[in-house]
């Protein structure tokens, strides 16, 4: 009898749910490769009381190609933590709200996880939530003036013509836009 009484003392004092039935139907199967890409994130994750930086926080969880890029990024004024514009040096912390505008579309996540170094994109997925809107369908963007294959160099006339499909003329005036 005491040996069940230990047994349910477990289950409630926050013992490992391995040994517990019932404990399959309550947590999803995991691949054993994305467990052990977990783990060798977590030990590659700040210790406590460690700081990571934001360019090197967006390039670990691929938000960017290159910690350079996320450093570009920064300084170009498209990233922002908790709505201030932030130098590529600036620390990150869980909780904060980081918005990174590329190309067309702004990426809005929020900090789970905090790791220094680059891990796999299944991993990567787990240190933020993603609050991003859809990116636009691809039938909405315009597509690139597609020329035939050996008919050379565009002419003016043919590059204003895709300036104009593009939508990069003002409104109809003939002039580009900035100048």
């Amino acid at each position: 009898m005491a040996s069940e009484d230990d047994e349910d003392d477990k289950g409630t004092s926050g013992g490992t749910a391995e040994g517990q039935p019932g404990a399959a139907d309550t947590e999803p199967a995991v691949d054993p490769q994305v467990a052990a890409a977990v783990a060798a994130a977590e030990a590659a994750g700040a210790r406590s009381g460690e700081s990571v930086r934001i360019d090197s926080w967006i390039w670990s969880v691929r938000l960017v190609k290159t910690r350079s890029m996320g450093a570009t990024a920064c300084k170009g004024g498209h990233v922002r933590v908790n709505g201030h514009n932030v130098k590529p040096s600036h620390s990150v912390r869980v909780g904060d709200e980081v918005r990174l505008r590329q190309e067309n579309r702004e990426r809005i996540v929020i900090v789970k996880r905090l790791i220094s170094k680059r891990v796999g994109a299944p991993v990567a997925v787990q240190c933020y939530v993603d609050n991003s809107p859809p990116p636009p369908p691809r039938e909405a963007v315009a597509p690139a003036g597609i020329r035939d294959r050996g008919t050379g160099r565009p002419t003016k006339r043919d590059r204003r013509e895709m300036e104009r499909l593009r939508g990069l003329m003002d409104g109809g005036t003939g002039q580009p836009r900035g100048r």
